[in-house]
Protein backbone atom coordinates (compact mmCIF):
# COMPACT_ATOMS: atom_id res chain seq x y z
CA UNK A 1 0.00 0.00 0.00
CA UNK A 2 1.23 3.49 -0.88
CA UNK A 3 2.20 5.56 2.12
CA UNK A 4 1.82 9.34 1.98
CA UNK A 5 3.50 12.04 4.05
CA UNK A 6 2.00 15.53 4.34
CA UNK A 7 4.22 18.27 5.75
CA UNK A 8 2.59 21.49 6.98
CA UNK A 9 -0.43 19.33 7.72
CA UNK A 10 -2.15 21.86 10.00
CA UNK A 11 -2.55 24.44 7.22
CA UNK A 12 -5.54 25.05 4.98
CA UNK A 13 -4.26 22.89 2.12
CA UNK A 14 -2.69 20.30 4.41
CA UNK A 15 -6.00 19.64 6.12
CA UNK A 16 -7.85 19.36 2.81
CA UNK A 17 -5.20 16.92 1.59
CA UNK A 18 -5.87 14.74 4.61
CA UNK A 19 -9.54 14.68 3.65
CA UNK A 20 -8.71 13.93 0.00
CA UNK A 21 -6.58 10.98 1.15
CA UNK A 22 -9.13 9.63 3.62
CA UNK A 23 -8.90 5.87 3.95
CA UNK A 24 -5.29 5.72 2.82
CA UNK A 25 -2.06 5.28 4.77
CA UNK A 26 -1.20 8.89 5.61
CA UNK A 27 1.33 10.45 7.96
CA UNK A 28 0.34 14.07 8.63
CA UNK A 29 3.03 16.20 10.27
CA UNK A 30 2.63 19.80 11.38
CA UNK A 31 5.41 22.37 11.63
CA UNK A 32 5.75 21.43 15.30
CA UNK A 33 6.14 17.77 14.34
CA UNK A 34 8.76 18.21 11.61
CA UNK A 35 11.31 20.89 10.76
CA UNK A 36 11.81 20.33 7.04
CA UNK A 37 15.23 21.97 7.19
CA UNK A 38 16.49 19.28 9.60
CA UNK A 39 18.04 16.57 7.42
CA UNK A 40 18.10 13.93 10.14
CA UNK A 41 14.47 14.57 11.10
CA UNK A 42 13.41 14.48 7.46
CA UNK A 43 15.24 11.19 6.85
CA UNK A 44 13.49 9.66 9.84
CA UNK A 45 10.06 10.94 8.78
CA UNK A 46 10.52 9.54 5.27
CA UNK A 47 11.03 5.95 6.41
CA UNK A 48 8.57 3.79 4.50
CA UNK A 49 7.02 6.77 2.68
CA UNK A 50 6.28 6.61 -1.07
CA UNK A 51 4.83 10.07 -1.73
CA UNK A 52 5.51 13.41 -0.02
CA UNK A 53 3.26 16.46 -0.30
CA UNK A 54 5.16 19.51 0.96
CA UNK A 55 2.62 22.02 2.20
CA UNK A 56 5.03 23.59 4.70
CA UNK A 57 5.79 27.17 3.72
CA UNK A 58 6.61 30.66 4.93
CA UNK A 59 3.65 32.59 3.49
CA UNK A 60 3.97 36.01 5.13
CA UNK A 61 4.58 37.83 1.85
CA UNK A 62 5.08 41.29 3.33
CA UNK A 63 7.21 40.11 6.25
CA UNK A 64 9.54 38.34 3.82
CA UNK A 65 10.66 41.71 2.50
CA UNK A 66 12.53 42.36 5.75
CA UNK A 67 13.12 38.74 6.82
CA UNK A 68 14.06 37.00 3.60
CA UNK A 69 16.50 34.74 5.41
CA UNK A 70 13.70 33.14 7.44
CA UNK A 71 11.53 32.77 4.36
CA UNK A 72 14.44 31.26 2.42
CA UNK A 73 15.01 28.66 5.13
CA UNK A 74 11.47 27.30 4.89
CA UNK A 75 10.71 27.94 1.21
CA UNK A 76 14.07 27.03 -0.36
CA UNK A 77 16.31 25.15 2.07
CA UNK A 78 13.44 23.01 3.36
CA UNK A 79 12.41 21.78 -0.11
CA UNK A 80 16.08 21.15 -0.91
CA UNK A 81 16.35 18.93 2.18
CA UNK A 82 13.19 17.07 1.19
CA UNK A 83 14.38 16.74 -2.42
CA UNK A 84 17.69 15.18 -1.42
CA UNK A 85 16.01 12.71 0.91
CA UNK A 86 13.23 11.75 -1.51
CA UNK A 87 15.70 11.29 -4.36
CA UNK A 88 17.78 8.96 -2.18
CA UNK A 89 14.66 6.92 -1.35
CA UNK A 90 13.16 6.94 -4.86
CA UNK A 91 10.18 8.80 -3.43
CA UNK A 92 7.89 11.23 -5.25
CA UNK A 93 7.93 14.80 -3.93
CA UNK A 94 5.14 17.29 -4.64
CA UNK A 95 6.26 20.84 -3.90
CA UNK A 96 3.47 23.42 -3.66
CA UNK A 97 4.66 26.68 -5.20
CA UNK A 98 3.19 29.99 -6.29
CA UNK A 99 2.41 32.44 -9.07
CA UNK A 100 4.80 34.84 -7.31
CA UNK A 101 7.73 33.23 -9.14
CA UNK A 102 6.67 35.49 -12.04
CA UNK A 103 6.71 39.28 -12.40
CA UNK A 104 2.99 39.42 -13.13
CA UNK A 105 3.33 41.69 -16.15
CA UNK A 106 2.17 39.22 -18.82
CA UNK A 107 -0.90 39.61 -20.99
CA UNK A 108 -1.57 35.89 -21.56
CA UNK A 109 -1.52 32.92 -19.17
CA UNK A 110 1.96 31.92 -18.02
CA UNK A 111 2.98 28.52 -19.44
CA UNK A 112 4.62 26.01 -17.15
CA UNK A 113 8.00 26.46 -18.85
CA UNK A 114 8.06 30.26 -18.54
CA UNK A 115 11.39 31.32 -17.00
CA UNK A 116 11.12 32.31 -13.35
CA UNK A 117 11.33 36.03 -12.69
CA UNK A 118 10.21 36.73 -9.11
CA UNK A 119 8.65 40.06 -8.21
CA UNK A 120 9.50 40.13 -4.51
CA UNK A 121 11.43 38.40 -1.71
CA UNK A 122 8.75 35.80 -1.11
CA UNK A 123 8.77 34.92 -4.80
CA UNK A 124 12.55 34.59 -4.78
CA UNK A 125 12.41 32.10 -1.92
CA UNK A 126 9.70 30.03 -3.57
CA UNK A 127 11.62 30.04 -6.86
CA UNK A 128 14.59 28.68 -4.92
CA UNK A 129 12.43 25.85 -3.65
CA UNK A 130 11.31 25.00 -7.17
CA UNK A 131 14.86 24.90 -8.46
CA UNK A 132 15.94 22.65 -5.60
CA UNK A 133 13.14 20.14 -6.10
CA UNK A 134 13.56 19.91 -9.86
CA UNK A 135 17.35 19.84 -9.68
CA UNK A 136 17.84 17.44 -6.78
CA UNK A 137 15.02 15.00 -7.54
CA UNK A 138 14.60 15.23 -11.31
CA UNK A 139 12.93 11.83 -11.64
CA UNK A 140 10.42 12.30 -8.85
CA UNK A 141 10.14 16.03 -8.24
CA UNK A 142 6.85 17.75 -9.05
CA UNK A 143 6.30 21.49 -8.67
CA UNK A 144 2.62 22.49 -8.50
CA UNK A 145 2.15 26.26 -8.63
CA UNK A 146 -1.02 27.67 -7.21
CA UNK A 147 -2.49 31.09 -6.38
CA UNK A 148 -5.28 32.94 -4.61
CA UNK A 149 -6.08 30.06 -2.27
CA UNK A 150 -9.17 29.97 -0.09
CA UNK A 151 -10.52 27.10 1.96
CA UNK A 152 -12.62 25.95 4.87
CA UNK A 153 -9.74 25.42 7.31
CA UNK A 154 -8.22 28.87 7.50
CA UNK A 155 -8.66 32.61 7.15
CA UNK A 156 -9.79 33.29 3.60
CA UNK A 157 -10.84 36.06 1.24
CA UNK A 158 -14.54 35.13 0.85
CA UNK A 159 -15.13 34.99 4.61
CA UNK A 160 -13.34 38.31 5.09
CA UNK A 161 -15.35 39.98 2.34
CA UNK A 162 -18.65 38.78 3.77
CA UNK A 163 -17.74 39.96 7.26
CA UNK A 164 -16.87 43.39 5.90
CA UNK A 165 -20.01 43.39 3.78
CA UNK A 166 -22.15 42.91 6.87
CA UNK A 167 -20.27 45.53 8.86
CA UNK A 168 -20.14 48.27 6.20
CA UNK A 169 -22.35 49.94 3.64
CA UNK A 170 -19.79 49.17 0.93
CA UNK A 171 -16.48 47.34 0.46
CA UNK A 172 -13.71 48.59 -1.85
CA UNK A 173 -11.77 45.86 -3.68
CA UNK A 174 -9.02 46.21 -6.27
CA UNK A 175 -9.88 45.48 -9.88
CA UNK A 176 -6.37 45.85 -11.35
CA UNK A 177 -4.99 42.53 -10.09
CA UNK A 178 -6.12 39.51 -12.09
CA UNK A 179 -5.65 35.88 -11.17
CA UNK A 180 -7.39 32.58 -10.50
CA UNK A 181 -9.31 32.06 -7.24
CA UNK A 182 -8.50 28.49 -6.21
CA UNK A 183 -10.38 26.32 -3.73
CA UNK A 184 -8.00 24.27 -1.61
CA UNK A 185 -10.32 21.24 -1.73
CA UNK A 186 -10.02 21.23 -5.53
CA UNK A 187 -6.25 21.63 -5.34
CA UNK A 188 -5.98 18.78 -2.83
CA UNK A 189 -7.92 16.46 -5.12
CA UNK A 190 -5.79 17.52 -8.08
CA UNK A 191 -2.58 16.78 -6.18
CA UNK A 192 -3.85 13.30 -5.35
CA UNK A 193 -4.86 12.79 -8.98
CA UNK A 194 -1.35 13.71 -10.07
CA UNK A 195 0.26 11.47 -7.46
CA UNK A 196 -1.90 8.52 -8.53
CA UNK A 197 -1.05 8.96 -12.21
CA UNK A 198 1.95 8.09 -14.32
CA UNK A 199 2.43 11.76 -15.24
CA UNK A 200 6.07 12.76 -15.68
CA UNK A 201 7.90 14.82 -13.07
CA UNK A 202 8.08 18.56 -13.71
CA UNK A 203 5.98 21.70 -13.35
CA UNK A 204 2.19 21.80 -13.24
CA UNK A 205 -0.13 24.72 -12.57
CA UNK A 206 -2.65 23.92 -9.85
CA UNK A 207 -5.18 26.72 -10.12
CA UNK A 208 -8.86 26.71 -10.94
CA UNK A 209 -9.47 27.65 -14.56
CA UNK A 210 -10.66 30.99 -15.89
CA UNK A 211 -9.66 34.34 -14.45
CA UNK A 212 -11.00 37.13 -12.27
CA UNK A 213 -9.96 40.28 -10.50
CA UNK A 214 -10.22 40.49 -6.72
CA UNK A 215 -13.23 42.73 -7.38
CA UNK A 216 -14.84 39.98 -9.50
CA UNK A 217 -14.06 37.42 -6.79
CA UNK A 218 -15.66 39.57 -4.10
CA UNK A 219 -18.79 40.22 -6.16
CA UNK A 220 -19.17 36.50 -6.90
CA UNK A 221 -18.80 35.75 -3.20
CA UNK A 222 -21.57 38.19 -2.34
CA UNK A 223 -23.81 36.61 -4.97
CA UNK A 224 -23.22 33.13 -3.55
CA UNK A 225 -24.04 34.38 -0.05
CA UNK A 226 -27.23 36.12 -1.17
CA UNK A 227 -25.86 39.61 -0.55
CA UNK A 228 -26.06 42.57 -2.91
CA UNK A 229 -22.94 42.41 -5.16
CA UNK A 230 -23.28 46.13 -5.83
CA UNK A 231 -22.01 46.75 -2.29
CA UNK A 232 -18.59 45.82 -3.68
CA UNK A 233 -16.94 48.88 -5.20
CA UNK A 234 -13.93 48.80 -7.56
CA UNK A 235 -10.69 50.55 -6.71
CA UNK A 236 -7.03 50.15 -7.68
CA UNK A 237 -3.86 48.96 -6.00
CA UNK A 238 -2.63 52.48 -5.31
CA UNK A 239 -5.20 52.60 -2.49
CA UNK A 240 -3.67 49.58 -0.75
CA UNK A 241 0.11 50.07 -0.74
CA UNK A 242 1.90 47.14 0.93
CA UNK A 243 5.58 46.37 1.62
CA UNK A 244 5.80 43.65 -1.03
CA UNK A 245 4.66 44.40 -4.59
CA UNK A 246 1.88 42.17 -5.91
CA UNK A 247 1.74 40.79 -9.46
CA UNK A 248 -0.89 42.51 -11.57
CA UNK A 249 -1.48 39.42 -13.72
CA UNK A 250 -1.29 35.97 -12.12
CA UNK A 251 -3.16 33.80 -14.62
CA UNK A 252 -1.45 30.43 -15.10
CA UNK A 253 -1.77 28.14 -18.12
CA UNK A 254 -2.63 24.46 -17.73
CA UNK A 255 -1.13 22.73 -20.77
CA UNK A 256 0.98 20.31 -18.72
CA UNK A 257 -2.14 18.51 -17.51
CA UNK A 258 -3.35 17.86 -21.03
CA UNK A 259 0.09 16.63 -22.07
CA UNK A 260 -0.01 14.19 -19.17
CA UNK A 261 -3.49 12.98 -20.13
CA UNK A 262 -5.15 14.59 -17.11
CA UNK A 263 -7.97 17.10 -16.82
CA UNK A 264 -7.00 20.52 -15.47
CA UNK A 265 -8.97 21.99 -12.60
CA UNK A 266 -12.49 23.29 -13.22
CA UNK A 267 -13.55 26.91 -13.61
CA UNK A 268 -13.11 29.04 -10.50
CA UNK A 269 -16.76 30.13 -10.50
CA UNK A 270 -18.05 26.54 -10.41
CA UNK A 271 -15.65 25.77 -7.58
CA UNK A 272 -16.79 28.81 -5.59
CA UNK A 273 -20.42 27.76 -5.99
CA UNK A 274 -19.69 24.36 -4.45
CA UNK A 275 -17.37 25.82 -1.82
CA UNK A 276 -20.14 28.13 -0.64
CA UNK A 277 -22.13 25.12 0.63
CA UNK A 278 -19.11 23.52 2.30
CA UNK A 279 -18.50 26.06 5.05
CA UNK A 280 -15.85 28.15 3.29
CA UNK A 281 -17.75 31.33 4.11
CA UNK A 282 -17.51 30.60 7.83
CA UNK A 283 -21.24 30.40 8.37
Amino acid sequence: MTRYLITGAAGMLGRDLQEALAGRDVVALTRADLDITDAAAVASALAGVDVVFNCAAYTAVDAAETDEEAAHAVNALGPATLAEATAANDTKLFQVSTDYVFQGDATAPYPEDEPRDPLNAYGRTKAGGEEAVLGLNPAGGYVVRTAWLYGRHGANFPATMLRLGRERDSVSVVNDQVGQPTWTADLARQLVLLADSDAPAGVYHGTNSGQASWFDFAQATFQEAGLDPDKVKPTDSSQFVRPAPRPAYSVLGHDAWSRAGLEPMRDWRAALHEAASSGVFGE
